[in-house]
């Protein structure tokens, strides 16, 4: 062992991002390190994040997670994608899978090739016909993926849509049987060094002062650590993302438990829609400048398709991220490192990245600068790699009904997204300027979606031959649509093999 290696890592709060920071160093350290999480039942956590992207497979399987021990008790279902509705203009629909739309031809992304036969046919089938993911999402069907021979059963990822409380708990369980401690307290004070203003110690409304090397901020939008301490700094990105509201409530299940989440474009925002195997998650997120709180209940519920279980529950954010997450003992992971909407269900796929490069670029009791200004490069990357994305997709809107939507069309925009929309406007190609971030597929299902055509595309594709490629794009169609069609529904699926 490391003669300063750290000997106590306290992390601050509870929920999400604090049991999964404490389950994959209950592991890691296996009794050689103290672990100790201390959380207050008095603060609430957010808790709307039920839906994730297909990263969270990595983190589950790095933890040796049972599949479907996992699924049932988080109440879990499959998520295949992300279907759009009204987004772009009103009456329009499509899907963001997590898949490619075939493989490449000749080293060239396949939607050039679409983008050729869509010039010379004019009734050529949606680019989504290719992806199997949507088609098995429109069909409401689910299976794994082979992982065998490269083809369309296995040419799809999949994320899970799950009860982040019971996530949390299930999370919480598994830390403790490694060694983790659960402390229940209200944290009041904070001690730090005189000389160093590193944090030596949390104190606790009953008296006690729990100390450490490593802190851990999970503490939500407050920051307790990271802001109210250190005073890290906000950046602030309401003038690309201007929704501050959102508020949530759960209602019934209603048949087919569909594989997808679904998001509803709003006069002023967006509803979101996450079908759990005991109940479906519903939220509004919006702008309170171009709507009122009471207006964006009355959406919410009225939009619901099965019975309120509870009053919807009110919640406020600034969009943007700290400037820095990592100061001197202290990292900061989740809510109390920035808040990105839920949109594209990033939440939870940032505290994956956060808790993984702070394995990665573990420190010792120096805590070496150089560290901490790796790690907040990397997620200052990743935090506005995410930023763009979703920006991406109130930019592009054509819709002109409502005052909200003719501000996002006219919004200014980063530098990096306006780069990336010019490019495939003009030529069909994608910039990925975070590699880690949304792939390839994911800007063409989007881009596609709100209509933004390219004007040329790869003159590669034009080296095959015509009736050959048209040919090989009918070929690809109809094999996916007859496999998905021998694939039993979603919710028969788990009713086999993942019942809650």
């Amino acid at each position: 062992m490391q003669q300063n290696a750290i000997r106590k890592i306290v992390i601050v709060g509870g929920g999400t991002a604090g049991w999964m920071a404490a389950a994959p160093l209950a592991q890691g350290f296996g009794g050689r390190c103290e672990i100790v999480l201390v959380e207050s039942p008095e603060i609430g956590t957010i808790g709307v994040g039920e839906a994730t992207l297909p990263t969270i497979r990595f983190y589950n399987n790095a933890l040796q997670l049972d599949q479907a021990d996992f699924i049932r008790k988080t109440q879990a279902t499959f998520k295949l994608g992300i279907e759009f509705r009204d987004w772009g203009r009103v009456g329009h629909r499509f899907f963001h899978g997590f898949g490619d739309f075939g493989p490449p031809i000749n080293g060239v992304a396949p939607h050039h090739y679409w983008l050729r036969l869509a010039r010379a046919f004019e009734q050529m089938p949606d680019l989504e016909n290719w992806s199997m993911p949507s088609v098995m999402a429109r069909a409401n069907k689910f299976a794994l993926p082979t992982d065998a021979q490269p083809g369309v059963t296995d040419a799809f990822s999949y994320g899970y849509q799950f009860d982040a409380g019971l996530y949390a708990a299930y999370l919480r369980d598994y830390a403790v049987e490694r060694g983790a401690t659960r402390i229940e307290g209200l944290i009041t004070g904070v001690d730090q060094h005189p000389d160093t203003g590193f944090v030596t110690g949390v104190r606790l409304r009953d008296g006690r002062t729990i100390e450490g090397d490593l802190f851990i901020d999970c503490s939500g939008f407050r920051g307790l650590l990271i802001e109210d301490t250190l005073h890290a700094g906000y950046e602030d990105w309401s003038e690309y993302l201007p929704c501050n509201s959102a508020q949530a409530v759960p209602c019934a299940r209603v048949e087919p438990l569909t594989p997808y989440t679904r998001s509803t474009a709003q006069g002023a925002g967006w509803t979101w829609r996450i079908p759990l195997q005991h109940r479906t998650g519903n939220g509004h997120v919006y702008s309170n400048a171009f709507t009122t709180d009471e207006q964006a209940r009355r959406d919410l519920l009225d939009g619901l398709d099965g019975a309120a279980l509870d009053e919807p529950r009110q919640l406020r954010f600034v969009t943007g991220r700290r400037k820095r997450s990592w100061i001197k003992n202290v990292v900061a992971v989740g809510l109390s490192a920035g808040f990105v909407e839920p949109l594209e269900s990033t939440s939870i796929h940032l505290i994956e990245t956060a808790v993984g490069k702070l394995i990665e670029l573990w420190p010792d009791r120096e805590f070496r600068p150089e560290l901490a200004a790796e790690f907040n490069r990397v997620m200052g990357n990743r935090y506005e790699a995410v930023r763009d994305f979703i920006v991406l997709h109130y930019k592009l809107t054509q819709r002109t009904d409502t005052e909200f939507w003719r501000y996002c069309a006219a919004m200014k925009i980063p530098d990096s997204l306006a780069h990336q929309i010019e490019l495939f406007r003009e030529t069909g190609r994608v910039a990925i300027l975070e590699r880690d971030g949304f792939a390839e597929p994911s800007f063409v299902a989007m881009l596609f979606g709100l209509d933004a055509m390219p004007r040329r595309y790869d003159p590669f594709a034009d080296g095959i031959d015509m009736r050959q490629l048209h040919g090989h794009f009918a070929g690809l169609r109809d094999l996916i649509a007859q496999t998905v069609a021998t694939m039993p529904a979603h919710g028969a699926y788990l009713e086999k093999n993942a019942k809650a």
